[in-house]
C-alpha cells in the first residue's frame, strides 16, 4: 500500500486522493468499527460519529476502483477515518496484552503498519493543509 496520499482543502473539507488499496483498508477499519451489533452511542464514542456519517464514508469508498480517485471529506469525517484505522489495532489484543498481527492480517486484508502509515499520512496531509491555509493569510 502507497503510504502518502494527496490531500487539499476547498473551503472547509478535504479532498483526498485515494489509491484502490487505501481506500479499501479504510473500507475495512470503518466497517469492523460499525460491525452489526454495535450501536450509535458506542461509535458515537468509539469514532465521533453514529451509523449514518460511517455508511455515508463507506458509500463513497466503495466501488470497483482500478485507479486513484478524489473522496470529499468534511473535517469531522476525517476525525472519524483516523479513529477507525487507529482504533482497529485495539480489537486484536489477546487477554495476555499480546497483539496478534496473524488474526489482524485475515480480518482486515491488511498489516497493522499498512493501517497506522496511513493514519500518519492522513494527519500529517491535513496538517500541512491547514499550516499551507494559515501562511495565506498571513501573506
Amino acid at each position: 500500500m502507497r503510504t502518502e496520499l494527496d490531500l487539499s482543502r476547498d473551503g472547509r473539507d478535504f479532498v483526498v486522493r485515494l489509491d484502490p488499496s487505501q481506500a479499501s483498508a479504510l473500507q475495512e477499519a470503518l466497517s469492523y468499527a460499525s460491525r452489526d451489533h454495535v450501536t450509535d452511542a458506542y461509535l458515537g464514542v468509539l469514532l465521533g460519529a453514529g451509523r449514518d456519517v460511517v455508511d455515508g464514508i463507506v458509500a463513497r469508498l466503495s466501488g470497483t476502483h482500478t485507479e486513484p480517485f478524489d473522496v470529499r471529506f468534511r473535517p469531522e469525517e476525517v476525525h472519524v477515518v483516523l479513529s477507525a484505522l487507529t482504533n482497529a489495532a485495539t480489537h486484536f489484543v489477546s487477554s495476555e496484552g499480546l497483539f496478534s498481527q496473524e488474526a489482524f492480517l485475515v480480518r482486515m486484508g491488511f498489516y497493522r503498519e499498512n493501517f497506522d502509515a496511513l493514519a500518519l499520512a492522513i494527519g500529517n496531509a491535513a496538517y500541512r493543509a491547514y499550516e499551507t491555509e494559515a501562511h495565506e493569510v498571513t501573506e
